[in-house]
């Protein structure tokens, strides 16, 4: 089912949120600047950036503890300007978890439900559904001094979504934890969402998280959305350098536009002896327009001997560095040129007989597809 969750490719799906050209000063600096998004029913969204990018204050603005300096956020078809946050079906999950550390765990999710004035008995079955949505129901009288990270991130979790709403918000929620654990929560809190069909916003600078959990990545840089794609797309086919570079590992090869062969750009750069031969017809280039071009680590092939003369994409030089990461090995090979690439091969087995080492002449390959053209 989440593979065919689309609703930002039907034309007519009404999203469930829409930031119209929002801008957020704070004296002279932008944070945010002139943005405008959908967000649908039922999605997985992640707001990712670096540090100071304006994603924080985006979520701040839709929870209602910021007001836009201009624009207009909408949630159905409600305009949320002058609404308080207590009378917003949002709720937000703080990276510190804010729990009360004199209430119970069973207290601390039945809380809001008490100030809304729920009855005694609907506040208990929220509860236990709660307990049990989270797996904590053997916690329950636990205070929040005798749980572990992960169960006071649960506890929290719990608690914002025992009210129903109908957005959930979560700022750098797995932040705290250790990174196995992190990674283990990842899946459930994608478990979660798809159980519960809510619609959830993460906030996080963390691109194995946003790259695991989200539909849809909105990647942010200075207050300005770069590019919103499904992390299939923001990995293989990022629009700028900024992306490229900042979403997961990334070979930068810099060089001048030949033309067109066969369909293919042909590429001369100072890091191989031959031009490259680069498959993006998406591409619009001019002969002698500088471009880089972007080769994930994975997509490269190392090898000690010289491959065929018809084989594309051939880069010499000497392994500088190896990195054992127990199911991959990192190589960095600096190449002729001076410039360094990553190449990572994955650990099929558990020997390798007379394996690549330091300061080895080696061969860096790759196909033609496995390249993107950034011009920006």
């Amino acid at each position: 089912m989440r593979r065919s969750f689309a609703p930002w490719a039907d034309s007519s799906a009404r999203p469930l949120i829409r930031f119209e050209n929002i801008t957020k000063r704070f004296g002279d600096a932008v944070a945010v600047d002139n943005l405008s998004l959908d967000i649908f029913e039922g999605e997985f969204f992640c707001l990712l950036g670096p540090s100071g990018c304006g994603k924080t204050t985006l979520m701040r603005m839709l929870a209602g503890f910021e007001q836009p300096t201009a624009g207009r956020i909408t949630l159905g078809s409600a305009d949320l300007a002058g609404v308080p946050p207590y009378r917003r079906p949002v709720n937000m999950m703080f990276q510190s978890y804010a729990l009360f550390p004199h209430m119970n765990v069973e207290k601390n999710i039945a809380f809001g439900l008490k100030q809304d004035g729920l009855p005694r008995g609907e506040i208990a079955s929220r509860v236990e559904e709660m307990l049990r949505l989270v797996q904590l129901e053997r916690l329950a009288k636990r205070y929040p001094s005798q749980l572990s990270g992960g169960q006071r991130q649960r506890v929290a979790l719990a608690r914002a979504l025992a009210k129903r709403p109908k957005l959930l918000l979560l700022d750098e929620p797995l932040g705290a934890l250790d990174k196995k654990l992190r990674e283990e929560t990842q899946f459930e809190l994608m478990d979660i969402q798809h159980e519960l069909g809510m619609t959830f916003v993460v906030v996080t600078h963390d691109q194995e998280e946003a790259m695991t959990m989200a539909d849809r990545i909105a990647v942010m840089d200075h207050g300005h959305l770069v590019q919103v794609a499904t992390p299939g797309e923001i990995y293989e086919q990022p629009k700028t350098r900024f992306i490229a570079e900042f979403v997961g590992d990334v070979n930068i090869l810099e060089g001048n536009v030949m033309g067109q062969e066969n369909g293919l750009w042909r590429v001369a750069t100072p890091s191989a002896q031959a031009p490259l031969t680069i498959d993006d017809p998406d591409e619009v280039l001019n002969s002698g327009q500088a471009v880089a071009i972007a080769v994930r680590p994975e997509k490269m092939l190392i090898q000690r001997d010289p491959p065929p003369a018809n084989v594309p994409n051939v880069l010499t030089g000497e392994v500088w560095d190896i990195g054992y990461l127990g199911d991959w090995t990192v190589y960095r090979v600096k190449l002729a040129s001076g410039a360094i690439v990553r190449v990572t091969r994955a650990n099929a087995s558990r020997f390798v007989e007379n394996p690549i080492d330091w300061d080895e002449q080696v061969y860096v390959t790759f196909a033609p597809d496995a390249a993107v053209i950034l011009a920006e």
